[in-house]
C-alpha cells in the first residue's frame, strides 16, 4: 500500500485511501433499454434518427454542471426531452447524450428527476 501512496505522491496525483487500493468510485447505475418508459425509448430513437425533434431546446448542449456524468469538454453532451404525459411544460424527464456526433453517441443517459441523479443506458 505505501508504493501506491508513493507513486501516487510522485506523480503528484491526489488520491483517497479507497482509490489507492483499487476501488474506485462507481460512476452513474445503468438502466436497460426496455426498463425505459416508452416515451423515453422513442426519444431515444429519435436521437440515433438525427430527428425530428418535438421541443426546440432538444439537441442543444448539457453543460454537466452537477458533475454527476463523467467530465468531458463542453459541448460534449446534448439534452434531450423526454416528453411527460399530462405534463403541460418539457416536464422533468430527459436524455443526455455524449459524443462527438449526435446520432452516433458514445453513451446516454436518463433522468426521471431533472438531473438530481443518471443512469446510463444500455442495451
Amino acid at each position: 500500500m505505501v508504493q501506491k501512496f508513493g507513486l501516487a505522491l510522485a506523480l503528484g496525483a491526489a488520491l483517497t485511501a479507497t482509490q489507492a487500493r483499487g476501488v474506485l468510485p462507481a460512476g452513474p447505475e445503468t438502466v436497460g433499454l426496455a426498463e425505459l418508459p416508452v416515451e423515453a425509448r422513442q426519444t431515444r430513437e429519435r436521437i440515433l434518427s438525427g430527428g425530428p425533434f418535438p421541443y426546440a431546446k432538444d439537441g442543444t448542449v448539457f453543460g454537466n454542471r452537477e458533475r454527476l456524468l463523467p467530465r468531458e469538454k463542453r459541448g460534449y453532451y446534448r439534452e434531450y426531452t423526454v416528453k411527460t404525459p399530462g405534463a403541460k411544460n418539457r416536464g422533468a424527464r430527459r436524455i443526455v447524450c455524449g459524443g462527438e456526433k449526435p446520432a452516433a453517441p458514445d453513451a446516454c443517459y436518463y433522468t426521471a428527476d431533472h438531473y438530481a441523479s443518471f443512469r446510463r443506458i444500455v442495451q
